[in-house]
């Protein structure tokens, strides 16, 4: 898995490299996603067992999910649990019973200017225009195919 990230991280930094920077650039790694089954016993886990602090249970129905944050000093972890059956979240939860990771989130500095230049090279989006993410923050996410298999989002910093 830290292979696959590295790809991703590289491969978008290396398209960048390409890119004007007056046009956008990557900044830091925001949260990794997982998705849960049981959010009580993963929150649980995050603040019980390894000591770290987490959020209160916000429901995000524009999105289909309930998140937790649990706050890591320089990231986060996002955990992920269906708000009802059409939640994303169902459907991977459905392929995946355990859960795992989700996506990975990274900030840019300019979230339009990264969308204009990225649809220019051929990554599709998964949405037409962004949308407000839980941060309430401007977000897309990227097709996992043209990420290594990976589904990355970017999120305006």
């Amino acid at each position: 898995m830290a292979s696959s990230l590295l790809k991703v991280a590289v491969s978008l930094s290396f398209s960048f490299k390409r890119v004007p920077r007056s046009l956008w650039k990557l900044g830091r790694l925001s949260h990794v996603a997982i998705a849960v089954p049981d959010l009580e016993k993963a929150t649980a886990l995050y603040r019980d067992v390894l000591g770290a602090q987490v959020s209160a249970t916000v429901p995000l129905p524009e999105h289909g999910v309930y998140t937790v944050f649990v706050e890591l000093g320089n990231t986060k972890l996002e955990l992920l649990h269906p708000l009802g059956e059409k939640s994303p979240i169902a459907g991977f939860l459905q392929k995946n019973k355990a859960g795992g990771m989700h996506h990975i989130c990274i900030e840019v500095d300019d979230i339009n200017a990264a969308i204009v230049d990225l649809k220019e090279k051929k990554i599709r989006l998964l949405s037409p225009e962004p949308q407000i993410g839980a941060h309430g923050k401007p977000v897309m996410f990227l097709h996992p195919k043209d990420c290594d298999g990976v589904l990355v989002e970017i999120e305006q910093a």
